[in-house]
């Protein structure tokens, strides 16, 4: 076989890194197959300058990739009508029921890449990341007043979109 160049670290931080980033594509794009390529570019594209950012937090430089890659892809696609089912249920169930937990959880998913790509990003790395308004704000290139205002009108949209129970911050489960 011939040479196989050092890769750093790099597989062994896909390795340990990979669901996780994987986690932040299917929640920008929504779609398991379109996650696995949008993350599969990016990895492609950062590859051969791994060992300029392996040091300086490389997931953060591969999030904030995964969400300007998608941006991209998104500007380029068009973005025609997409029909929706019925409003969803808001009286609270008496008894816990798993499928509403699925039901839910769909609902929110439908629902976040229903904002439009900077409320998404913000949305995804604010709640979903776990990021603070300055690490997102950073991530974005943007300001921490931007970071703000953008969640402000994503939680807006949020809550007109999702059931009673999850809009007003609520369990899924119904209260005994």
């Amino acid at each position: 076989m011939g040479s196989q160049r050092d890769d750093g670290g790099f597989e062994e931080f896909v390795a340990a890194r990979g669901p996780r980033l994987l986690r932040v594509a299917w929640l920008l794009t929504g779609d398991a197959h379109l996650a696995e390529d949008l993350l599969q570019t990016v990895l492609a594209r950062v590859w051969p300058k791994w060992q300029k950012i392996a040091g300086d937090h490389p997931e953060a430089y591969i999030r904030k990739a995964l969400i300007h890659t998608h941006a991209s892809w998104w500007r380029r696609r068009w973005r025609g009508e997409v029909p929706h089912g019925e409003v969803p249920e808001t009286e609270p169930r008496a008894a816990y029921d798993v499928y509403e937990i699925v039901d839910l959880e769909q609902s929110l998913a439908a629902a976040v890449r229903a904002l439009p790509v900077r409320q998404r990003a913000v949305v995804v790395l604010r709640y979903f990341e776990d990021l603070s308004v300055e690490d997102t704000a950073a991530t974005l290139g943007c300001a921490p007043g931007t970071v703000k205002s953008q969640s402000a009108k994503a939680l807006r949209t949020l809550r007109a979109l999702l059931p009673t129970a999850m809009a007003e911050g609520g369990d899924c489960r119904a209260r005994s």
